[in-house]
């Protein structure tokens, strides 16, 4: 059995509290947010327990995550990051991209992360974000520290919502309203 420190059992478990978000959410009607799932081509099915054994990847993910708060268009990456340093190489460049197609559209894009040896959940809007992607296209630092990171945009715990990130919308749509990076 897996144990916490296992890397798949910490992924599974951001996400179940991502999930446990979205679901509190919508039974508050403040918004609408799915998961989205990953393609894939199976490669071997075991018929008599009818699953998947083996399969791949059959295309590029996007985000984790998309949909509508209050009737803005959003889309978020959830990461996890056990240090102080967030490597780059986590973000990809088809998320770069349509992230930034997504908010040219009018929409809302942004990461989720989880600084788990801190405990902390951070809100990174997506400008902040392609600042630091830019910099390292540039041949500058491939990743970012957690000094770096805008103060405004860590999340409070505590309340009925486990990883609040609606908080950390709503302070970005405010900033963007005000025309302030």
């Amino acid at each position: 059995m897996a144990t916490w420190n296992s890397r798949g059992l910490r992924g599974s478990t951001l996400e179940d509290l991502v999930n446990r978000a979205n679901d509190k959410y919508r039974e508050e009607g403040l918004a609408l947010i799915q998961k989205v799932p990953t393609p894939i081509t199976p490669i071997k099915i075991d018929k008599e327990h009818r699953h998947i054994t083996l399969a791949y990847f059959d295309q590029k993910s996007t985000v984790d995550y998309i949909g509508a708060v209050q009737g803005i268009p959003v889309c978020f990456d959830a990461k996890e990051c056990a240090t102080d340093t967030f490597p780059l190489q986590n973000i990809h460049a088809h998320q770069v991209a349509f992230m930034g197609d997504f908010e040219k559209q009018g929409g809302c894009a942004f990461l989720l992360i989880f600084y788990s040896g801190r405990g902390v959940f951070y809100y990174l809007p997506y400008d902040h974000m392609k600042k630091f992607w830019d910099r390292a296209q540039e041949g500058g630092r491939k990743s970012f520290r957690y000094e770096e990171l805008d103060a405004a945009f860590f999340l409070r715990q505590g309340g009925n919502v486990l990883v609040p990130y609606l908080e950390g919308l709503q302070k970005d749509l405010e900033r963007k309203d005000k025309g302030m990076d």
